[in-house]
């Protein structure tokens, strides 16, 4: 249980309802990450067309690429929540469980090529101390076939997963299994 007040799907009105019907009809279900933010609708909104945008809006990255990064800041930041749901779309392409039980606990151990490795690093520095960030960063995802716009969604990415997880950790906001499955990739 979230630990402020949800509106639920059945208690929902008005624009809340609204929107609740229209992420189901368009994701499957709602996502327990999105109902925290039912006592403001529009939040809840703008926080689905965001994750839309960069997890499946056009990009050079894959959607494994983008799942992967997910995987890495939700670990890093120990959010079982959102390294439940995003390491159930990642094997949604891996369909190695094995390998992603490792991925989760260290990615640098499951022999990812150069250029994930790369990704998954800058990643992982800018959620652990985005203060020692340098060009030489940005210069290294350049070197690994990344370009620029490239580079800005990882970084989008990135922030969006650690603004995220510190909803769902700040929030008390819970999964289980069921509510984890289920979702269109």
């Amino acid at each position: 249980m979230a630990w402020i007040k949800v509106i639920d799907e059945r208690e929902s009105t008005g624009k809340l309802r609204k929107i609740y019907e229209e992420i189901k009809s368009s994701r499957g279900k709602i996502a327990n990450i999105l109902k925290i933010h039912s006592l403001n609708p529009q939040s809840m909104k703008d926080h689905l067309n965001l994750y839309l945008t960069i997890m499946f809006g056009p990009s050079g990255l894959s959607r494994e690429e983008r799942e992967m990064i997910a995987v890495v800041v939700s670990s890093i930041n120990r959010c079982d929540y959102c390294l439940n749901h995003h390491a159930e779309a990642l094997n949604f392409y891996w369909k190695d469980k094995e390998k992603l039980e490792k991925f989760k606990k260290d990615f640098t151990q499951v022999g990812l090529p150069p250029r994930h490795k790369r990704m998954l690093e800058y990643a992982a520095k800018l959620t652990k101390e985005p203060y020692n960030l340098k060009e030489n960063d940005v210069k290294l995802l350049r070197e690994a076939g990344f370009n620029d716009e490239d580079i800005l969604n990882i970084n989008l990415i990135s922030s969006y997963f650690n603004f995220v997880n510190r909803i769902a950790l700040g929030l008390g906001v819970e999964f289980s299994e069921e509510e984890v499955k289920g979702y269109k990739y």
